[in-house]
């Protein structure tokens, strides 16, 4: 049996232990805690809306070699064109396939090369020639080609939706915020019961005018600028602006801007674009943008 010394001891280090809890009168209740309620975000809507390259791009020096390398294989592999089959002998359609099917083996093996032409005399070659060119200025094949830089390129007009051919251009807009000129895409504000894309559609019209073939490429955003973030430690926390972008592309047409919001248009490459928009802005949309 346990003696009174440790029965003592236990009941010390109960009433120590415990704490006596006063009970809640109903005529005193705790408040609740209010927490900050925080403003309504700005909600916009932006198009970045697409050029696509209009003729294919100048290929590089080894691109170059390699599609030649492959034409010099192809012609040494390939089977002879059977002449005697598509074309009357002697005819100025066998005359002209022949000379261009020389030119052909030319650019593929070199200036070199050699060709019948060293086993035709001169009188020959000369009256073949002149009647493949009567023939081809007959069928309309002496136009001469577009050039593939355009005059927009040549004058610097940024404006113009011609301008390089070659490379995306995207539309871009400058206008005052707060008596500083800023370049953004076109955006507006979104209405009670509308969709993003569909508020992104309507801010395009309502700031470039309806006379392109555009269209939103997709319902969902390609990316989203927070322009400035909530901070609840403020005494009055300002509200949040974000602006989601679309993709969007045109065919044809030319923008006729609200003279009244937009100051200035331009059509740039993304390179053009970091230099013109303002660098939390760039960081938002570089990676949509494409390189070439």
């Amino acid at each position: 049996m346990l003696s009174r010394s440790v029965i003592s001891s236990f009941a010390l280090r109960r009433s120590l232990a415990t704490e006596a809890v006063p009970e809640l009168s109903s005529s005193n209740p705790i408040p609740p805690i209010r927490t900050k309620r925080p403003p309504r975000a700005e909600i916009t809507a932006a198009v970045i809306l697409n050029r696509s390259p209009l003729i294919t791009r100048t290929p590089s020096l080894l691109e170059r070699a390699y599609y030649s390398y492959q034409a010099r294989i192809r012609r040494a592999l390939h089977n002879p064109f059977p002449l005697d089959f598509y074309f009357k002998q002697g005819s100025l359609l066998e005359t002209k396939f022949s000379m261009e099917e020389k030119k052909r083996e030319r650019r593929a093996f070199g200036a070199k090369f050699q060709t019948e032409e060293e086993f035709v005399s001169k009188e020959k070659a000369a009256a073949d020639k002149a009647a493949a060119d009567q023939l081809a200025m007959q069928e309309g094949e002496d136009n001469a080609l577009m050039p593939r830089v355009h005059e927009a390129d040549a004058s610097r007009d940024c404006k113009s939706l011609d301008r390089k051919g070659k490379r995306n251009i995207y539309l871009l807009l400058q206008t005052k915020v707060d008596d500083k000129k800023v370049w953004r895409f076109p955006q507006g504000g979104v209405e009670k019961g509308e969709l993003l894309h569909q508020a992104a559609q309507r801010d395009l019209f309502a700031e470039c005018g309806d006379k392109m073939d555009t269209w939103i490429v997709s319902r969902n955003p390609v990316g989203v600028y927070k322009e400035s973030p909530l901070d609840m430690s403020l005494p009055q926390p300002m509200a949040e602006k974000i602006t989601f972008f679309f993709k969007g592309h045109i065919m044809a047409g030319q923008i006729h801007p609200d003279t009244s919001v937009i100051s200035d248009f331009a059509w740039l490459t993304k390179q053009e674009i970091e230099t013109h928009v303002e660098k939390e802005y760039w960081e938002s949309i570089k990676d949509i943008l494409s390189d070439y």
